[in-house]
């Protein structure tokens, strides 16, 4: 990362290439127990969020990443009640999770409370949920938190992680993703976030779908989306299915859904569903499209 002439850029080495936002100031500066957390205003892009260098999320196109974190998991499910966030300090999932009117439990595990005090301060639009009785907060490991839940505790986890790296690297390890199987009730869905399709379909996302796999989610699907400030400006969420296919969803309840979205819609998550040809031949598991 580099801030030189007004302009925040992070750079990808390996794959030369680099993201810049032109910046007015910097709001926030904090070093915590596990991260540098940083806040800058952006001239075009709202307030940008980073970590250890890393953008996080912009003013101006989180939307995209935390609709399709939530809604496509939420849809896929039969009928989701009880629901756990792992990561995702900055609220923004979780907001987007409890616009569900059925969802009676919200839990979000997050590390580090300096990133939803930084949420609170410079995004507060992403914080708004938090004081729905729905919601509780806590601040701990993710990793810890899972090994000590009940069997079939939750209908959906949603692993809103960091990349790879440091102490998010377990929660894309089979491991982790065995207990989060344990977890899940029966029909259960996961979804974690999982890079680039563009930089990391042979490494990250093929690695994550093997142990998904070797973790007992034989059921499988990798959506693709646009963030444009995450590298190459598109992302994805792996989705997995605890016995229950995840190619299905709510077509109907999608359409009809009584919340606005900017990005998410039923053609969205169908069109999402259908997989790139370089991705589908990398990734096991991928299912047909179907709708229900």
């Amino acid at each position: 990362m580099s801030l030189d002439d007004q302009w925040f850029s992070e750079a990808f080495e390996s794959e030369g290439v680099a993201f810049s936002l032109r910046v007015r100031r910097k709001l926030l500066d904090e070093r915590t127990r596990y991260q540098h957390i940083e806040v800058f205003e952006t001239s075009h892009w709202g307030n940008l969020l980073t970590l250890d260098g890393c953008v996080m999320l912009t003013g101006r196109d989180n939307f995209l990443y935390h609709e399709m974190m939530s809604h496509p998991a939420l849809f896929t499910h039969a009928a989701p009640r009880r629901v756990l966030i792992i990561g995702g300090g900055d609220c923004g999932t979780l907001r987007e999770v409890l616009r569900h009117p059925d969802v009676t439990d919200a839990v979000q595990v997050d590390i580090d409370e300096g990133v939803t005090r930084a949420a609170a301060r410079f995004f507060p639009e992403l914080t708004e949920a938090n004081d729905d009785p729905r919601a509780e907060l806590r601040f701990e490991d993710g990793l810890a938190y899972i090994k000590s839940s009940g069997d079939g505790t939750f209908d959906v986890v949603i692993i809103d992680s960091t990349d790879p790296v440091g102490f998010a690297e377990g929660l894309f390890e089979a491991p982790f993703l065995r207990e989060v199987h344990r977890v899940l009730a029966d029909g259960g869905v996961l979804v974690q976030q999982s890079e680039s399709p563009l930089l990391h379909s042979e490494s990250i996302i093929r690695d994550l779908h093997g142990a998904l796999d070797e973790a007992g989610f034989a059921h499988r699907v990798t959506l693709p989306f646009p963030v444009p400030s995450y590298p190459s400006g598109w992302w994805s969420a792996t989705l997995a299915g605890k016995g229950v296919p995840v190619n299905r969803f709510r077509q109907a309840d999608a359409d009809a859904r009584a919340f606005p979205t900017r990005y998410y819609s039923a053609d969205v998550h169908r069109g999402a569903l259908a997989p790139p040809a370089f991705c589908a031949a990398l990734f096991s598991g991928l299912e047909s499209v179907t709708t229900g």
